[in-house]
């Protein structure tokens, strides 16, 4: 749970320096990412990739929001907006040039899927849609291959997360699951 402190009440709780009256929204649970928990030490599935992990757990513990054959979505744990979507192949694969051609056709369906619930849900203005391929190139868990689906809303990127470095989620993640699993389209 995230706590607001003023400046002065921060001096006075022991904090460095003169009270600058800038309240400070303090998310400790955000730590976990910061330290890179749970995150694969390696390149295999043996190594603790989360992603290999998390279709092995019922929907509603892992997050997942819709299975595949080949593919399946899965809220971000860490996400940048509500509703923010990975598609992942089953199969540990870090490169996009790897997939077979049934898992790119189902990593472009689950992702038109993916759209199609969070507009039914939540109406977002907008999306970012893609992969990091490579640590250089942002991608937080390089080994196993994934494609952001980020719903985007006027105004959300406010103070906030770029003064502050913190997002404001409206609500928990297995509610976000619940709501997006519920508005998922059938097969097409």
């Amino acid at each position: 749970m995230s706590e607001r402190m003023g400046g002065a009440e921060q001096e006075a709780q022991g904090g460095a320096g003169v009270g600058d009256g800038f309240q400070r929204l303090w998310t400790p649970h955000r730590m976990a990412y910061i330290k890179g928990e749970n995150k694969p030490t390696g390149s295999s599935p043996e190594d603790g990739c989360p992603f290999c992990h998390v279709p092995s757990q019922p929907d509603e513990e892992g997050l997942v929001v819709a299975r595949g054959k080949a593919v399946f979505a899965v809220l971000n744990l860490y996400p940048y907006n509500s509703g923010h979507l990975l598609v992942c192949p089953y199969r540990h694969v870090a490169d996009y040039t790897e997939l077979k051609g049934a898992e790119v056709a189902e990593l472009a369906a689950l992702t038109q899927a993916g759209i199609t619930a969070l507009r039914s849900a939540s109406g977002p203005q907008g999306f970012n849609v893609g992969m990091n391929l490579g640590s250089v190139a942002g991608a937080g868990i390089a080994a196993h291959l994934h494609q952001h689906i980020v719903p985007r809303w006027g105004g959300d990127t406010n103070f906030m997360p770029v003064v502050g470095q913190t997002r404001v989620l409206p609500q928990l993640l297995r509610q976000t699951r619940d709501l997006l699993a519920e508005h998922w389209p059938e097969s097409r």
